[in-house]
């Protein structure tokens, strides 16, 4: 008989299947198969927190089958994701099929290549019960600030909100983003900047100190006017002349955060977009001559340590396609911010076969697995590749009392740059080459002119950054930076536009009442200490139970005040003003939040119950029947565009419809990958987006 080898996923079992030959049946449980029950607590805290686990609705036949294939097997091999959630999955299925947890019946597999495949199978090991406590630590406390302040919440907000330990924070912090930036004050400061030369030579240096190297700021105009004209005349005279040479390292391998985070700078990729792509490229992919591969280490991991083989590898093919030159001579060590020593048992997010470029696997990938796998690879292979080296320049120029500066680089050596350069969020402007200056040099001034600007506040959120923002403060873990932004958004705290996070009314709220009532739970610093009371469970030096009581003990304390504090008290959702009237009773209409999203309501209700959808216009024209392209968005919260006559016209499109018209029949223009084209029958006029 075959040994069974259970997985996750049927993509992970098909993989794994071609790796182990006939001498193995590999099946998939689907993910979890017991959870705690979904119409109840589930968890005896008055006898150590023991949990009640019950099959998942709609898995029970999946299990009768896994028993039945156990039952026939020549033993059975649990190989679940290496981390917190698959060591429980494989639990829940050692207590489901009559395994013995201690016995070496558990493999993992940090990549799904044949290698790695039989690296896994040859070690064999008993289920890591700190690692499953660990999770089962963090479930019930999810579980019990889940179902014990949801009621709390439907009394004194709205009826079938929920709350969460981690998501709290996470809405917590975008709202005091929000809060500071409401706060700011702007300072006014203006840059003088002269610039010299023309064409190729020109460049700019800006007012930086008086001529004794007293450093300036210039706060208002009239100040502005006043060096303006002190300055009329003069001559500009280079009077220093510092050169040097700096390195650029390359940025480390790819971990869960950085990996989400630079697909969303890059790719406008949500976390949850980015995993599932990711997940995907791990569990195995038909590559074409490769057959069916792994393409990817494990996707859920905080540590930035690789193989000593991927980095030969990866150095052996830098060698070959770009020269001796560029491979770094020296073996780079990253140091990993938060891995704990089980986290550490990963390497970071690297190919799995440094070799398989993105051209080699691009025709047997989809769009976003191409694209990831592309970004995974190259970041991967610039880790291992020499420093970018840069001739820095750095000019003062006098001009009467005043001095000013310019600095800029040439590339002497591009390194790594050859191949990969990281996004990033600042906007601001670069540096750039300067001509060949020399001190005492006099040059022509061809303009000098003062602008206005004043201090910005701090951005809001994106998805980068708060998921930045929530691992530099400690919160969370890999596996639970895509679920924590899903789930503010999906229970309406949150709401995207366009890139931005911001929080809805409801969220305001919601984290009114939480910041007053329940601070700890909302508090940074607390969330951070518990996910350090979770990895010390997870490293065998912490009892599971002991730590989910501590927190039990303080969070029904703060439960029972909350009660009493708002007793008889109930906290109002603001609606949002618009300009629209009521054509029933000639109110203004505000904008409310329901079950199925944002609609437009009279503030006259009660009196006045007139409701309408919430629609934006384009200002767009359908091209089959020219009524109004209106913004929409699918059940999965995709923005589409549809026809404001459907359902007598049912035109839609994922193209964004734009303020432009076709020259030659007249019809509104769409975009689409960066062409404009017109959707009229038969017109077939499109062009190149224009850049700005």
């Amino acid at each position: 008989m075959a040994k069974l080898v259970i997985v996750e996923s049927p993509a992970k079992a098909k993989t794994i299947g071609k790796y182990l030959g006939k001498d193995y049946k590999v099946t998939a449980s689907m993910g979890h198969i017991r959870d705690l029950p979904a119409s109840q607590l589930g968890i005896d805290v008055e006898n150590g927190y023991t949990p009640r686990y019950i099959t998942i609705k709609g898995k029970e036949k999946l299990v009768r089958e896994l028993k039945d294939e156990a039952k026939h097997a020549d033993g059975v091999l649990l190989a679940t994701d290496p981390d917190r959630e698959g060591e429980a999955i494989s639990w829940h299925l050692a207590n489901v099929l009559g395994l013995d947890p201690s016995q070496p019946n558990r493999v993992t597999f940090d990549e799904i290549t044949k290698k790695g495949v039989q690296e896994g199978m040859a070690h064999p090991r008993a289920i890591d019960m700190d690692l499953f406590n660990a999770q089962q630590a963090r479930r019930e406390l999810d579980r019990l600030v889940g179902y014990k302040l949801s009621p709390f919440l439907w009394r004194k907000v709205r009826r079938g909100l929920s709350a969460g330990r981690v998501q709290s924070v996470a809405v917590r912090l975008i709202r005091d983003r929000e809060l500071e930036i409401e706060k700011f004050v702007p300072d006014e400061y203006w840059n003088i900047d002269a610039e010299f030369g023309q064409g190729r030579t020109a460049f700019t240096a800006r007012l930086a100190a008086d001529a004794a190297g007293k450093k300036l700021a210039v706060t208002n105009k009239d100040q502005a006017d006043g060096i303006l004209a002190a300055l009329e005349g003069k001559t500009y005279t280079v009077t220093q002349v510092d050169k040097g040479r700096r390195r650029r390292v390359p940025p480390p391998p790819f971990i869960t955060s950085t990996l989400q985070q630079e697909a969303s700078r890059r790719y406008g990729f949500s976390a949850t977009r980015t995993m599932r792509a990711a997940q995907t490229l791990y569990e195995g992919v038909e590559i074409a001559g490769h057959g069916a591969i792994g393409l990817i280490t494990y996707m859920r991991t905080d540590s930035l340590r690789v193989s000593d083989e991927a980095v030969a590898a990866a150095k052996e093919y830098i060698g070959g396609r770009w020269g001796e030159r560029y491979i770094c001579k020296t073996k780079r060590k990253y140091k990993s911010r938060s891995a704990t020593a089980a986290q550490d048992a990963h390497e970071a997010i690297r190919p799995s076969v440094p070799g398989l470029t993105p051209d080699e696997v691009d025709g047997s990938l989809t769009g976003d697995t191409a694209k990831l796998y592309r970004l995974i690879w190259s970041r991967f292979m610039a880790s291992q590749m020499a420093d970018c080296e840069q001739d820095t320049v750095s000019v003062g120029i006098t001009a009467g009392n005043y001095l000013f500066r310019a600095s800029g680089y040439q590339v002497a050596f591009d390194g790594y740059t050859a191949l990969y350069e990281e996004a990033t969020d600042d906007k601001e402007k670069k540096e750039t080459a300067l001509p060949p200056l020399e001190q005492g040099q006099t040059l022509p001034l061809e303009k000098l002119h003062a602008d206005q600007k004043f201090t910005q506040p701090p951005p809001l959120y994106t998805e980068a950054t708060l998921i930045h923002a929530l691992e530099e403060n400690g919160i969370g873990r890999p596996s639970t930076y895509a679920p924590i932004i899903t789930t503010i958004v999906d229970r309406g705290y949150v709401e995207r536009d366009g890139k931005k996070l911001r929080t809805t009314p409801l969220g305001q709220a919601v984290n009114s009442v939480m910041l007053d009532q329940f601070p700890d739970i909302v508090d940074v610093t607390f969330s951070a200490d518990m996910e350090k009371k979770l990895d010390t469970v997870e490293n065998g030096k912490a009892n599971w139970v002991d730590t989910v009581d501590e927190f039990y003990k303080g969070f029904a304390k703060s439960l029972e005040n909350a009660e009493k504090n708002m007793e008889g008290k109930r906290v109002k959702v603001a609606d949002i003003p618009t300009d629209e009237i009521c054509d029933k009773c000639g109110k203004p209409m505000v904008i409310k939040s329901g079950r199925y999203g944002k609609f437009l309501a009279c503030s006259g209700f009660p009196d006045c119950k007139n409701t309408r959808p919430l629609v934006k216009d384009t200002g767009g024209l359908c091209p089959l029947c020219g009524g109004h392209m209106l913004v929409r968005k699918s059940a999965r919260g995709r923005v589409y565009y549809g026809c404001g006559n459907y359902p007598n016209c049912k035109f839609m499109t994922w193209d964004e419809p734009v303020p432009e018209t076709c020259p030659k029949c007249g019809a509104t223009l769409f975009k689409k990958k960066g062409m404009l084209y017109c959707a009229k029958e038969g017109c077939g006029f499109e062009k190149p987006v224009e850049k700005k």
